[in-house]
């Protein structure tokens, strides 16, 4: 969607009721993935693309008359079905698009959305795409990580759904959601679906080794572009890291600094340092736990630490920049291979991103679905809630 937004915008702002159709879910080998958009404005102006050519026509077609009926549908296009195979999708793929009319009365948030998006603030668009009750489809949600606005129909729905697209917009995904038609947990009935406007969030790997290999597939499946960095270049190569979304040659700590100084690094990047090299990880550490950044986890044995935070003190680190180290990383979940400690750190990545305490739910009344911890003293926040 963020393709036509501009165009999207500028139609509404006008005055104009736009025709727009979202790709909200895909199976097999589809062209385009969840999130891509075509609007046709009302001067017959097609802006984006959602198959690459296949079904553009189909769908210029059924957007104009949208627009002009002013009721949303649910299509679904596929190489099973004659209409589909007639358009060319011929693929193998299937598309499910939502085909929306959009203007100032039917989606009143969506100028709040694209000033957020202007400004760089996170924010997700929701969307009603199928419910029992023909007046909830369209209906839209704005999540931020603070909260929301808008409705899709109830204070429950809305709730549910808001606590759920806040995790997907801490990760930058898209994504369909089920609920009961009123928003509850268990059953079916209402589909939304979720577009996120923000960057995935950078995951960077120091030390080229076997547990960098089980960490960076971890933060790939949490939504993390993923990048291992080490200053060997015989270790640190793309065919030993395939998760990875980059593989970097360089010394860690000048790596890190130079993407800080690039404004690449933000407060929701995580660092994990497995290199338990004092050459290495020391100077890297130095630079990271002097950064806003969302974790900061170190790999070594209790007497490792020790003699790593003697070797961070010398280098005249303050305690409260010491306490934001987690060392050594991860939860204790008696992890010994590299698989199992990447959970272990994926555990305690999400553990302090939402305020869990990392204990058995089963054994506590606490809620579920905490809100993100926007503190820097992620760990003595996380302690405080799972206290309380």
């Amino acid at each position: 969607m963020r393709e036509v937004l501009d165009d999207l915008v500028a139609a509404v702002a006008a005055g104009r009721t736009v025709g727009l159709g979202t790709v909200v879910r895909t199976f097999r080998s589809a062209p385009r993935p969840a999130g891509a958009a075509m609007m046709v404005d009302a001067d017959g102006r097609a802006v984006g693309s959602v198959s690459g050519g296949c079904v553009e026509g189909a769908l210029y077609e059924l957007a104009t008359e949208v627009a002009r009926e002013g009721r949303p549908v649910l299509q679904r296009y596929g190489i099973s079905d004659d209409a589909a195979y007639e358009v060319g999708l011929t693929c193998g793929g299937i598309l499910d698009i939502f085909v929306e009319p959009v203007s100032t009365a039917t989606f009143p948030e969506l100028l709040e959305v694209a000033d957020d998006v202007a400004a760089g603030r996170p924010v997700a668009a929701v969307t009603v795409i199928e419910h029992p009750d023909p007046a909830w489809l369209g209906r839209h949600l704005a999540v931020r990580p603070d909260g929301f606005s808008g409705s899709l129909g109830s204070d429950r729905a809305d709730h549910a759904v808001c606590d759920d697209v806040q995790g997907l917009l801490a990760t930058g995904r898209n994504a369909t959601l089920s609920y009961g038609p009123d928003g509850q947990r268990r059953g079916e009935g209402m589909r939304v679906f979720a577009v996120s406007f923000a960057p995935q969030p950078r995951m960077l790997v120091f030390g080229a080794i076997d547990f960098a290999a089980a960490v960076a597939q971890q933060g790939s499946f949490l939504g993390y572009r993923v990048t291992v960095c080490d200053a060997r270049p015989v270790f640190a190569t793309p065919a030993r890291f395939p998760q990875a979304n980059d593989v970097v040659v360089d010394w860690p700590h000048r790596y890190l600094q130079a993407q800080i100084d690039a404004g690449l690094v933000d407060s929701r990047t995580v660092v994990c340092v497995l290199t338990h090299d004092p050459k290495f990880d020391v100077p890297l550490l130095e630079v990271a736990l002097r950064h806003d950044l969302a974790y900061v986890g170190a790999m070594g044995s209790r007497r490792t630490h020790h003699d790593r935070m003697d070797r961070l003190r010398e280098a005249g680190l303050t305690d409260d920049e010491l306490a934001r180290l987690s060392s050594p990383i991860g939860l204790d979940l008696g992890s010994r291979t590299p698989e199992e400690t990447a959970v272990s750190i994926a555990a305690e990545i999400i553990a302090l991103h939402w305020g869990g305490a990392g204990g058995r739910l089963s054994t506590m009344d606490a809620r579920i679905h905490h809100e993100p911890l926007a503190d820097a003293e992620h760990e003595a926040a996380a302690q405080e809630l799972g206290s309380s």
